[in-house]
């Protein structure tokens, strides 16, 4: 690779606990990648947009709300509407394991619970982009 991997962390919908999502953006910071981070209460649509715009590898968000089921498929029906075909769709937060499951099935990536280690979340984005990105 010759740029660092850059991957959009963003907090969506009316969920203000942002600790998580900072953390996360720091230990990816920490592993060579560049990082933007949107700040909270943004639509699936200012997502998608901001991805678009910043040419990220990947989009992680942060969800403790209860709202996965909603958001995230949201999120992919923009990406596809957007042609983000080659583009990762993560995430992690209180998400029960059987809506993981379906929203893998769906074509969302590795979802990651509370406490999983940092140093997991950045190996599977770096290895998942190496396989899917050409850049």
């Amino acid at each position: 690779m010759n740029r660092p991997i850059r991957v959009l962390v963003a907090k969506v919908g009316l969920d203000g606990h942002d600790r998580g999502a900072k953390v996360i953006a720091t230990a990816l910071r920490d592993s060579g990648m560049e990082v933007i981070y949107t700040g909270l209460r943004q639509t699936p649509e200012m997502v998608v947009n901001a991805a678009l715009q910043e040419d990220v590898d990947a989009i992680g968000i942060s969800i403790l709300s209860g709202a996965h089921m909603t958001v995230f498929p949201k999120v992919l029906q923009l990406m596809k509407e957007k042609q983000m075909n080659d583009v990762l769709l993560t995430g992690g937060g209180i998400i029960p394991d059987d809506d993981m499951k379906q929203l893998n099935e769906m074509g969302v990536g590795k979802l990651f619970a509370p406490g999983a280690p940092t140093s997991e979340i950045a190996e599977f984005i770096k290895g998942w982009v190496k396989e899917n990105r050409s850049f």
